[in-house]
Protein backbone atom coordinates (compact mmCIF):
# COMPACT_ATOMS: atom_id res chain seq x y z
CA UNK A 1 0.00 0.00 0.00
CA UNK A 2 1.20 3.51 -0.72
CA UNK A 3 0.89 6.77 1.17
CA UNK A 4 -0.74 10.04 0.18
CA UNK A 5 2.64 11.39 -0.88
CA UNK A 6 3.19 8.45 -3.22
CA UNK A 7 -0.24 9.05 -4.72
CA UNK A 8 0.60 12.75 -5.17
CA UNK A 9 3.84 11.80 -6.89
CA UNK A 10 2.03 9.49 -9.27
CA UNK A 11 -0.49 12.21 -10.10
CA UNK A 12 2.22 14.85 -10.57
CA UNK A 13 4.13 12.66 -13.03
CA UNK A 14 0.89 11.91 -14.91
CA UNK A 15 0.13 15.62 -15.09
CA UNK A 16 3.67 16.44 -16.31
CA UNK A 17 3.20 13.97 -19.16
CA UNK A 18 -0.14 15.60 -19.95
CA UNK A 19 1.52 19.02 -20.10
CA UNK A 20 3.88 17.70 -22.76
CA UNK A 21 0.86 16.74 -24.84
CA UNK A 22 -0.71 20.16 -24.24
CA UNK A 23 2.55 21.81 -25.33
CA UNK A 24 2.43 19.79 -28.54
CA UNK A 25 -1.05 21.14 -29.27
CA UNK A 26 -0.08 24.76 -28.60
CA UNK A 27 3.03 24.36 -30.72
CA UNK A 28 0.98 22.95 -33.60
CA UNK A 29 -1.37 25.96 -33.55
CA UNK A 30 1.51 28.42 -33.46
CA UNK A 31 3.39 26.62 -36.23
CA UNK A 32 0.30 26.90 -38.43
CA UNK A 33 0.54 30.68 -38.07
CA UNK A 34 4.24 30.66 -38.92
CA UNK A 35 3.70 28.33 -41.89
CA UNK A 36 1.41 30.93 -43.44
CA UNK A 37 3.87 33.69 -42.60
CA UNK A 38 6.82 31.80 -44.12
CA UNK A 39 4.87 31.18 -47.32
CA UNK A 40 4.15 34.91 -47.65
CA UNK A 41 7.78 35.67 -46.90
CA UNK A 42 9.12 33.23 -49.51
CA UNK A 43 6.65 34.48 -52.14
CA UNK A 44 7.84 38.02 -51.46
CA UNK A 45 11.47 36.91 -51.72
CA UNK A 46 10.86 35.25 -55.08
CA UNK A 47 9.25 38.45 -56.34
CA UNK A 48 12.12 40.63 -55.12
CA UNK A 49 14.96 38.38 -56.25
CA UNK A 50 13.47 37.82 -59.70
CA UNK A 51 14.57 41.37 -60.56
CA UNK A 52 18.11 40.98 -59.15
CA UNK A 53 21.02 40.73 -61.56
CA UNK A 54 23.56 38.33 -59.96
CA UNK A 55 26.39 40.07 -61.82
CA UNK A 56 25.66 43.56 -60.48
CA UNK A 57 24.34 42.35 -57.09
CA UNK A 58 25.64 44.28 -54.09
CA UNK A 59 25.20 42.83 -50.59
CA UNK A 60 25.09 46.34 -49.13
CA UNK A 61 21.69 46.90 -50.75
CA UNK A 62 20.11 43.81 -49.25
CA UNK A 63 18.78 45.43 -46.07
CA UNK A 64 16.77 48.02 -48.01
CA UNK A 65 15.70 45.50 -50.67
CA UNK A 66 14.36 43.12 -48.03
CA UNK A 67 12.47 45.65 -45.87
CA UNK A 68 9.13 44.12 -46.83
CA UNK A 69 10.45 40.65 -46.01
CA UNK A 70 11.42 41.76 -42.52
CA UNK A 71 7.95 43.28 -42.08
CA UNK A 72 6.32 39.96 -43.00
CA UNK A 73 8.56 38.02 -40.58
CA UNK A 74 7.82 40.51 -37.78
CA UNK A 75 4.06 40.35 -38.41
CA UNK A 76 4.06 36.55 -38.36
CA UNK A 77 6.04 36.42 -35.12
CA UNK A 78 3.82 39.08 -33.54
CA UNK A 79 0.72 37.02 -34.39
CA UNK A 80 2.38 33.87 -33.03
CA UNK A 81 3.41 35.73 -29.87
CA UNK A 82 -0.13 36.98 -29.27
CA UNK A 83 -1.49 33.48 -29.81
CA UNK A 84 0.92 32.13 -27.20
CA UNK A 85 -0.16 34.81 -24.72
CA UNK A 86 -3.81 33.92 -25.28
CA UNK A 87 -3.02 30.25 -24.71
CA UNK A 88 -1.07 31.01 -21.53
CA UNK A 89 -3.91 33.10 -20.07
CA UNK A 90 -6.27 30.14 -20.45
CA UNK A 91 -3.60 27.75 -19.23
CA UNK A 92 -3.06 29.69 -15.98
CA UNK A 93 -6.78 29.39 -15.16
CA UNK A 94 -6.63 25.66 -15.72
CA UNK A 95 -3.36 25.02 -13.92
CA UNK A 96 -4.22 26.92 -10.74
CA UNK A 97 -7.61 25.18 -10.54
CA UNK A 98 -5.96 21.81 -11.15
CA UNK A 99 -3.41 22.29 -8.36
CA UNK A 100 -6.15 23.23 -5.90
CA UNK A 101 -8.25 20.21 -6.83
CA UNK A 102 -5.24 17.89 -6.86
CA UNK A 103 -4.30 18.74 -3.27
CA UNK A 104 -7.90 18.55 -2.04
CA UNK A 105 -8.52 15.20 -3.74
CA UNK A 106 -5.44 13.52 -2.32
CA UNK A 107 -5.34 14.69 1.30
CA UNK A 108 -7.59 14.01 4.30
CA UNK A 109 -10.85 15.99 4.37
CA UNK A 110 -9.62 17.99 7.35
CA UNK A 111 -6.81 19.54 5.30
CA UNK A 112 -7.59 22.97 3.87
CA UNK A 113 -6.15 23.96 0.47
CA UNK A 114 -5.77 27.69 -0.22
CA UNK A 115 -6.25 28.94 -3.78
CA UNK A 116 -4.13 31.54 -5.57
CA UNK A 117 -4.95 34.48 -7.82
CA UNK A 118 -4.71 33.55 -11.48
CA UNK A 119 -4.08 37.19 -12.41
CA UNK A 120 -1.17 37.36 -9.98
CA UNK A 121 0.32 34.15 -11.34
CA UNK A 122 0.00 35.34 -14.95
CA UNK A 123 1.53 38.74 -14.13
CA UNK A 124 4.43 37.07 -12.34
CA UNK A 125 5.07 34.74 -15.27
CA UNK A 126 5.09 37.67 -17.71
CA UNK A 127 7.32 39.88 -15.54
CA UNK A 128 9.91 37.23 -14.66
CA UNK A 129 12.48 36.37 -17.33
CA UNK A 130 13.02 32.78 -18.42
CA UNK A 131 16.47 31.87 -19.69
CA UNK A 132 17.41 35.54 -19.45
CA UNK A 133 14.59 36.98 -21.58
CA UNK A 134 11.05 38.24 -21.07
CA UNK A 135 8.37 36.56 -23.15
CA UNK A 136 7.25 39.89 -24.64
CA UNK A 137 10.78 40.50 -25.93
CA UNK A 138 11.68 37.06 -27.26
CA UNK A 139 9.68 37.37 -30.49
CA UNK A 140 11.59 40.50 -31.47
CA UNK A 141 14.81 38.55 -30.99
CA UNK A 142 13.45 35.69 -33.12
CA UNK A 143 12.52 38.16 -35.87
CA UNK A 144 16.01 39.66 -35.88
CA UNK A 145 17.66 36.21 -35.94
CA UNK A 146 15.47 34.89 -38.76
CA UNK A 147 15.91 38.01 -40.90
CA UNK A 148 19.67 37.85 -40.40
CA UNK A 149 19.82 34.21 -41.51
CA UNK A 150 17.70 35.00 -44.61
CA UNK A 151 19.83 37.99 -45.54
CA UNK A 152 23.08 36.08 -45.06
CA UNK A 153 21.83 33.10 -47.09
CA UNK A 154 20.94 35.37 -50.00
CA UNK A 155 24.22 37.28 -49.89
CA UNK A 156 26.28 34.09 -49.65
CA UNK A 157 24.22 32.44 -52.35
CA UNK A 158 24.84 35.17 -54.90
CA UNK A 159 28.55 35.31 -54.02
CA UNK A 160 28.74 31.57 -54.75
CA UNK A 161 26.89 31.99 -58.05
CA UNK A 162 23.70 30.22 -56.97
CA UNK A 163 20.41 30.78 -58.77
CA UNK A 164 17.38 32.34 -57.11
CA UNK A 165 15.65 28.94 -57.10
CA UNK A 166 18.65 27.37 -55.37
CA UNK A 167 18.68 30.09 -52.70
CA UNK A 168 14.96 29.71 -52.04
CA UNK A 169 15.36 25.92 -51.85
CA UNK A 170 18.19 26.36 -49.34
CA UNK A 171 15.95 28.52 -47.18
CA UNK A 172 12.80 26.43 -47.48
CA UNK A 173 14.31 22.97 -47.72
CA UNK A 174 13.24 20.11 -49.96
CA UNK A 175 9.84 18.45 -50.18
CA UNK A 176 11.52 15.04 -50.13
CA UNK A 177 12.69 15.71 -46.58
CA UNK A 178 9.53 17.41 -45.43
CA UNK A 179 11.22 20.83 -45.64
CA UNK A 180 13.18 20.01 -42.48
CA UNK A 181 16.54 20.52 -44.23
CA UNK A 182 16.10 24.24 -44.92
CA UNK A 183 17.62 27.14 -43.01
CA UNK A 184 14.16 28.15 -41.81
CA UNK A 185 14.07 24.95 -39.76
CA UNK A 186 16.49 26.57 -37.31
CA UNK A 187 13.89 29.28 -36.68
CA UNK A 188 11.28 26.57 -36.10
CA UNK A 189 13.45 24.86 -33.49
CA UNK A 190 13.92 28.21 -31.75
CA UNK A 191 10.15 28.77 -31.70
CA UNK A 192 9.61 25.27 -30.32
CA UNK A 193 12.05 25.96 -27.50
CA UNK A 194 10.30 29.25 -26.69
CA UNK A 195 6.80 27.73 -26.66
CA UNK A 196 7.70 24.70 -24.54
CA UNK A 197 9.78 26.74 -22.12
CA UNK A 198 7.11 29.47 -21.84
CA UNK A 199 4.48 26.89 -20.88
CA UNK A 200 6.82 25.24 -18.36
CA UNK A 201 7.79 28.69 -17.03
CA UNK A 202 4.12 29.65 -16.56
CA UNK A 203 3.32 26.30 -14.92
CA UNK A 204 6.32 26.72 -12.63
CA UNK A 205 5.10 30.13 -11.48
CA UNK A 206 1.65 28.67 -10.77
CA UNK A 207 3.20 25.82 -8.77
CA UNK A 208 5.51 28.16 -6.83
CA UNK A 209 2.62 30.45 -5.85
CA UNK A 210 0.28 27.59 -4.92
CA UNK A 211 2.78 25.61 -2.89
CA UNK A 212 3.99 28.73 -1.07
CA UNK A 213 0.37 29.58 -0.22
CA UNK A 214 -0.10 26.06 1.17
CA UNK A 215 3.27 25.71 2.86
CA UNK A 216 1.54 25.05 6.20
CA UNK A 217 0.54 21.56 5.00
CA UNK A 218 3.74 20.80 3.09
CA UNK A 219 7.08 19.66 4.42
CA UNK A 220 8.83 20.13 1.09
CA UNK A 221 8.86 19.91 -2.70
CA UNK A 222 10.44 16.96 -4.44
CA UNK A 223 12.24 17.51 -7.74
CA UNK A 224 11.11 14.98 -10.35
CA UNK A 225 13.14 14.60 -13.56
CA UNK A 226 12.02 12.63 -16.60
CA UNK A 227 13.65 9.20 -16.72
CA UNK A 228 15.06 8.99 -20.23
CA UNK A 229 18.22 9.59 -22.26
CA UNK A 230 17.41 13.25 -23.01
CA UNK A 231 17.48 14.31 -19.35
CA UNK A 232 20.16 16.97 -18.87
CA UNK A 233 23.02 16.77 -16.35
CA UNK A 234 21.43 19.61 -14.32
CA UNK A 235 18.17 17.69 -13.92
CA UNK A 236 19.76 14.26 -13.36
CA UNK A 237 21.49 15.37 -10.15
CA UNK A 238 18.39 17.15 -8.80
CA UNK A 239 16.01 14.23 -9.33
CA UNK A 240 14.51 13.17 -6.01
CA UNK A 241 16.01 16.09 -4.05
CA UNK A 242 13.83 17.94 -1.53
CA UNK A 243 13.42 21.73 -1.20
CA UNK A 244 11.42 24.01 1.09
CA UNK A 245 8.03 25.03 -0.40
CA UNK A 246 8.44 28.81 0.04
CA UNK A 247 12.13 29.70 -0.31
CA UNK A 248 13.26 26.55 -2.17
CA UNK A 249 16.22 25.97 0.12
CA UNK A 250 17.81 22.51 -0.22
CA UNK A 251 16.72 19.96 2.41
CA UNK A 252 19.45 17.49 3.34
CA UNK A 253 21.78 18.45 0.47
CA UNK A 254 23.44 21.50 -1.13
CA UNK A 255 22.23 21.35 -4.74
CA UNK A 256 20.54 24.73 -5.45
CA UNK A 257 17.01 25.01 -6.82
CA UNK A 258 18.15 27.35 -9.58
CA UNK A 259 15.27 28.58 -11.74
CA UNK A 260 13.24 25.55 -10.67
CA UNK A 261 11.68 22.52 -12.41
CA UNK A 262 10.53 23.31 -15.95
CA UNK A 263 12.67 26.46 -16.00
CA UNK A 264 16.17 25.24 -15.27
CA UNK A 265 17.08 25.26 -18.98
CA UNK A 266 15.41 25.48 -22.39
CA UNK A 267 12.83 22.70 -22.89
CA UNK A 268 13.19 21.57 -19.26
CA UNK A 269 10.71 18.73 -18.53
CA UNK A 270 11.24 18.42 -14.77
CA UNK A 271 8.39 18.94 -12.31
CA UNK A 272 7.94 19.65 -8.61
CA UNK A 273 5.97 17.27 -6.42
CA UNK A 274 4.42 18.37 -3.10
CA UNK A 275 5.34 16.35 -0.03
CA UNK A 276 2.52 16.62 2.50
CA UNK A 277 3.12 16.53 6.22
CA UNK A 278 1.93 13.50 8.17
CA UNK A 279 -1.42 13.64 9.94
CA UNK A 280 0.45 13.92 13.22
CA UNK A 281 2.50 16.86 11.92
CA UNK A 282 -0.75 18.49 10.76
CA UNK A 283 -2.34 17.96 14.17
CA UNK A 284 -4.91 15.50 12.78
CA UNK A 285 -5.72 12.61 15.10
CA UNK A 286 -5.96 9.98 12.34
CA UNK A 287 -3.54 7.35 11.03
CA UNK A 288 -1.76 8.33 7.80
CA UNK A 289 -3.94 7.42 4.85
CA UNK A 290 -2.86 4.49 2.70
CA UNK A 291 -4.22 3.84 -0.78
CA UNK A 292 -3.90 1.28 -3.55
CA UNK A 293 -0.46 0.42 -4.92
CA UNK A 294 1.13 2.95 -7.29
CA UNK A 295 4.27 3.11 -9.43
CA UNK A 296 6.17 5.79 -11.32
CA UNK A 297 6.12 5.83 -15.14
CA UNK A 298 9.40 5.89 -17.04
CA UNK A 299 10.54 5.50 -20.64
CA UNK A 300 10.95 1.74 -20.27
CA UNK A 301 7.88 0.84 -18.22
CA UNK A 302 7.03 0.84 -14.54
CA UNK A 303 9.63 1.45 -11.84
CA UNK A 304 9.27 1.82 -8.05
CA UNK A 305 8.18 5.27 -6.79
CA UNK A 306 11.49 5.83 -4.97
CA UNK A 307 13.64 5.28 -8.07
CA UNK A 308 15.97 8.23 -8.74
CA UNK A 309 17.65 9.04 -12.02
CA UNK A 310 20.85 7.44 -10.75
CA UNK A 311 19.00 4.23 -9.81
CA UNK A 312 17.29 4.15 -13.20
CA UNK A 313 20.52 4.75 -15.11
CA UNK A 314 22.30 1.84 -13.40
CA UNK A 315 19.66 -0.52 -14.79
CA UNK A 316 20.10 0.62 -18.39
CA UNK A 317 22.32 -1.07 -20.97
CA UNK A 318 26.01 -0.18 -21.16
CA UNK A 319 25.35 1.55 -24.50
CA UNK A 320 22.70 3.78 -22.92
CA UNK A 321 24.92 4.56 -19.96
CA UNK A 322 27.73 5.52 -22.35
CA UNK A 323 25.34 7.78 -24.28
CA UNK A 324 24.29 9.64 -21.13
CA UNK A 325 27.60 9.87 -19.25
CA UNK A 326 30.31 9.17 -21.81
CA UNK A 327 32.39 5.99 -21.86
CA UNK A 328 34.81 6.91 -19.05
CA UNK A 329 32.21 8.00 -16.52
CA UNK A 330 29.89 5.15 -17.44
CA UNK A 331 32.66 2.58 -16.97
CA UNK A 332 33.52 4.03 -13.56
CA UNK A 333 29.86 3.77 -12.54
CA UNK A 334 29.53 0.17 -13.81
CA UNK A 335 32.72 -0.82 -12.01
CA UNK A 336 31.37 0.63 -8.76
CA UNK A 337 34.13 3.27 -8.56
CA UNK A 338 31.81 6.32 -8.74
CA UNK A 339 28.08 6.95 -8.30
CA UNK A 340 26.21 9.52 -10.38
CA UNK A 341 26.31 12.01 -7.49
CA UNK A 342 30.11 11.72 -7.33
CA UNK A 343 30.33 13.20 -10.83
CA UNK A 344 29.01 16.58 -9.68
CA UNK A 345 30.34 19.38 -7.49
CA UNK A 346 28.58 20.07 -4.20
CA UNK A 347 26.61 22.80 -6.03
CA UNK A 348 25.30 20.40 -8.66
CA UNK A 349 27.67 21.34 -11.50
CA UNK A 350 28.58 18.42 -13.79
CA UNK A 351 32.35 18.08 -13.50
CA UNK A 352 34.61 17.82 -16.52
CA UNK A 353 36.71 14.68 -16.83
CA UNK A 354 39.82 16.64 -15.83
CA UNK A 355 38.07 18.00 -12.71
CA UNK A 356 36.73 14.55 -11.92
CA UNK A 357 40.17 13.01 -12.39
CA UNK A 358 41.74 15.51 -9.99
CA UNK A 359 39.07 15.00 -7.35
CA UNK A 360 38.84 11.22 -7.61
CA UNK A 361 42.36 10.17 -8.55
CA UNK A 362 42.02 6.84 -6.78
CA UNK A 363 38.90 5.86 -8.76
CA UNK A 364 40.64 6.67 -12.02
CA UNK A 365 43.75 4.79 -10.95
CA UNK A 366 41.69 1.70 -10.15
CA UNK A 367 39.82 2.00 -13.46
CA UNK A 368 43.10 1.99 -15.38
CA UNK A 369 44.36 -1.25 -13.80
Amino acid sequence: MVTVNELLEDEAVRHAVGLQGYSNGVLSRIMAILNRSDKRMLDELISILSDVDPITFKAERLASMLASVRTIIAAGNAEAGQKLLDELKQFVDYETAYLHQMLLANTPTLVHAASVSTNAVYSAAMSRPFQGVLLKEVWKDLTAQQFKSVRQAIAQGYLEGKTTDAIIRELRGTKAKGFTDGLLEKSRRDVEAVVRTAIAHTAGNAHDAFYAKNSDVLKGLKWSSTLDLRTTPQCRIRDGKLYTPETHKPIGHEIPWGAGPGRLHWRCRSASIPVVKSNKELGIDLPDLELRNKSRASMDGQVPPDTTYGDWLKKQSAARQDEVLGQTRARLMRDGKLDLADMYSHKGVFLTLDELRQRDKRAFELASL
